[in-house]
C-alpha cells in the first residue's frame, strides 16, 4: 500500500471516527430528560466526577498560584511595580490557567476513569445485556455521567482559580512583603467580571463538555479487549489535552475579538 493509500485510509478513518462521534453526543443530548428522572444517578456521577477530583484541584491550585506569585514579584520588582503582583496572579489563573489547567487535570483523572469504566463494561458485554433486556445504555449510562462531567469542569475551575490567588497571596503578602491592601484592592480594580471571569467560565464550560465527550465516546467505541481499553484510556488524555489546547486558543481569539 503506498503513502497516498494509506493517508486516505487514515483519513477515512477519521471522518467515521468523527461521524461516529457526533451520533453518540446527539444521543447523549436526546436523552438529556433522564437526568430528571433519574437525579440519584446523576449526584452519584457528579461524585465521582467531580468531588472525587477536588483533591487534585486543589493542590495543584495553590502550588500553581503560589508560583505565578513568585516567579511575578521577581519580574515586577525589576520596574517596582510590585502592587500590580495580584492583578497578574488573578488574570492569568480566571483568564487562561485556571479553566485549562483544571481541563487537562479533569482529562487526566476522570477522563481516562470514564473511558476505562465505559471499556470495560464494554468488553464485558455489560452494554450488551442492557440492550437485551431493551434499555438503552446510552441514556443508562453515558447520559448522566456526561452532564455530570459538564456541571463539574466549571465548579472544579472556580476552586483552582480562588485557591491559587490564596496561593499567591501567602507567598506574596506573607513571604516576599507586599502590602495586603494593595493586593486586594488592585485586584478588584483591574480585574472585571464579564470580560475575565465570565470568559474563564465559559471556557471551563466547553472544555467540559469536549472533555466528557471524548471521555465516554473513547470508552464506547473502544475495542472490547483489555487492550483496546488501555488504548483507549491513552487516546482519552492525549485528544483532551490536544482539544482544550486548541480550543483554548480559539476561545481565546474570539473573546479578544481577533476571529
Amino acid at each position: 500500500m503506498n503513502s497516498v493509500a494509506r493517508l486516505g485510509k487514515a483519513t477515512i478513518g477519521v471522518v467515521r471516527g468523527i461521524g461516529r462521534a457526533m451520533q453518540l453526543l446527539w444521543q447523549i443530548l436526546g436523552s438529556s430528560h433522564v437526568v430528571l428522572l433519574r437525579p440519584r444517578e446523576f449526584f452519584l456521577q457528579l461524585y465521582n466526577v467531580g468531588v472525587l477530583s477536588m483533591l487534585i484541584v486543589s493542590v495543584s491550585g495553590v502550588f500553581v498560584g503560589m508560583v505565578l506569585a513568585l516567579q511575578g514579584y521577581y519580574i515586577l520588582s525589576r520596574f517596582s511595580a510590585e502592587a500590580m503582583l495580584g492583578v497578574m496572579v488573578d488574570a492569568s489563573l480566571v483568564r487562561e490557567l485556571g479553566p485549562v489547567v483544571t481541563a487537562l487535570l479533569f482529562a487526566g483523572r476522570a477522563g481516562s476513569a470514564l473511558t476505562a469504566e465505559i471499556g470495560l463494561m464494554k468488553a464485558t458485554e455489560q452494554l450488551s445485556g442492557l440492550e437485551m433486556m431493551a434499555v438503552n445504555p446510552v441514556s443508562r449510562i453515558l447520559t448522566p455521567r456526561f452532564f455530570a462531567g459538564v456541571v463539574s469542569m466549571p465548579i472544579l475551575a472556580v476552586i483552582f482559580s480562588a485557591l491559587g490567588i490564596y496561593g499567591g497571596h501567602f507567598v506574596g503578602v506573607t513571604l516576599m512583603g507586599v502590602d495586603d491592601g494593595t493586593y486586594w484592592s488592585q485586584m478588584i480594580a483591574s480585574i472585571d467580571f464579564y470580560d475575565d471571569v465570565m470568559n474563564g467560565v465559559i471556557k471551563s464550560f466547553v472544555f467540559g463538555v469536549v472533555c466528557t465527550w471524548i471521555a465516554l465516546f473513547q470508552g464506547y467505541d473502544a475495542v472490547p479487549t483489555a487492550e483496546g481499553v488501555g488504548r483507549a484510556t491513552t487516546r482519552t488524555v492525549v485528544h483532551s489535552a490536544l482539544a482544550v489546547l486548541a480550543l483554548d486558543f480559539l476561545l481565546t481569539a474570539m473573546m479578544f475579538g481577533e476571529i
